[in-house]
C-alpha cells in the first residue's frame, strides 16, 4: 500500500514544535503534502530539510512568512515543477508537482477567498486555471492525485453550520460548483467513496474554539483521476492530531 497524507500544518516552524517529526514517526506515511508552510525553505528546521527515509521538495511563496507547499516522500520523484505557468498565482507558492511511476501528485493550497470580493474573484480564477492545468495533464495521460487544502466545503454533510455560511466564501453556491465540476471532469471525491456519515471535518475556527464542539468543515482532500479508482484501498481523516487548526487526511493506495 501506498500512504499519502495531507495536512495543512499552518506554518512548518509552529507545527515542528508540536511535535510534528513525532507524529511522522508513528503514521510513517509513504508521501506527505504540507500545505501553509510559511517559510522559505532555508528557514525550515534542517531536521525536516534531511529527514532520514524522506526526499522533500519546497514551494515557497514570494512573500515572507505566508502560503507555500512542501511534499515529503520516501521516493525521490521522478520530476519535480513548481506551480502552474500562471505568475499572479504561482508567486505565493501554492503548487507542488511531483511525478512518481505510475501517478503524478498535485500537492495544492488553494486560496482562501474570504478576505473581500478581490479575494474571492482570485479563488475563483486560480480554480478555473487549476481545473484546466488538470484536464491538460490527463490529455497527456497522467494519472493524477491531488491533494491539499480546497479552501471549499462541497456539501451541506460537509460542514456544521451550511445554512448559515450559504453566504460565506468557503460554501458559496459559485465556489461549490466548482467542486460540481471537478467531478463531472472525472474526478472522485476519496473520502466520501468510504464514509458518508455528518460531522466529518479537517479545519476548524480556532477563534471559536470550534473544534471543542466539532462544529468544522471539511475542506482538505484527496481527489484522484477515475482511472486510479480500482487502486483506492482506504481514505480518512485524523481529527484527534493535533498541531494546527486543520488536521491531516489521508489516502491508501493499492501497488
Amino acid at each position: 500500500m501506498i500512504k499519502i497524507i495531507s495536512w495543512n500544518i499552518n506554518g512548518i516552524r509552529a507545527v515542528h514544535k508540536k511535535g510534528f517529526l513525532d507524529w511522522l514517526s508513528r503514521e510513517s506515511p509513504d508521501i506527505v503534502c504540507l500545505q501553509e508552510i510559511k517559510a522559505q525553505e532555508i528557514q525550515v528546521p534542517a531536521e525536516i530539510i534531511s529527514l532520514p527515509g524522506y526526499s522533500s521538495c519546497w514551494n515557497s511563496a514570494d512573500r515572507p512568512g505566508y502560503s507555500g507547499v512542501a511534499t515529503l516522500s520516501r521516493k525521490k520523484p521522478l520530476v519535480v515543477k513548481r506551480g502552474i505557468g500562471v505568475g499572479v498565482f504561482d508567486c505565493e507558492g501554492r503548487v507542488l508537482e511531483t511525478e512518481f511511476e505510475d501517478f503524478t501528485l498535485l500537492n495544492i493550497y488553494f486560496p482562501n477567498g474570504g478576505r473581500g470580493p478581490e479575494r474571492l474573484q482570485f479563488k475563483l480564477d486560480f480554480y478555473d486555471q487549476a481545473l484546466k492545468y488538470f484536464l491538460a495533464l490527463r490529455k497527456k495521460g497522467k494519472k493524477l492525485v491531488i491533494s491539499g487544502d480546497y479552501n471549499t466545503a462541497h456539501q451541506a454533510i460537509d460542514l456544521k453550520n451550511p445554512k448559515e455560511n450559504e453566504n460565506t466564501s468557503g460554501f458559496m453556491p459559485v465556489e461549490r460548483a466548482w467542486l460540481d465540476r471537478l467531478i463531472a471532469a472525472g474526478f472522485v471525491d476519496t473520502f466520501r467513496e468510504f464514509n458518508q456519515a455528518a460531522e466529518q471535518y479537517s479545519w476548524w475556527d480556532m477563534r471559536t474554539r470550534a473544534r471543542e464542539r466539532n462544529a468544522g468543515w471539511r475542506i482538505d482532500y484527496h481527489f484522484i483521476s477515475e482511472d486510479l479508482r480500482t487502486r483506492l484501498a482506504d481514505a480518512f481523516i485524523t481529527p484527534d492530531v493535533m498541531g494546527s487548526d486543520h488536521c491531516p487526511v489521508g489516502i491508501l493506495l493499492k501497488n
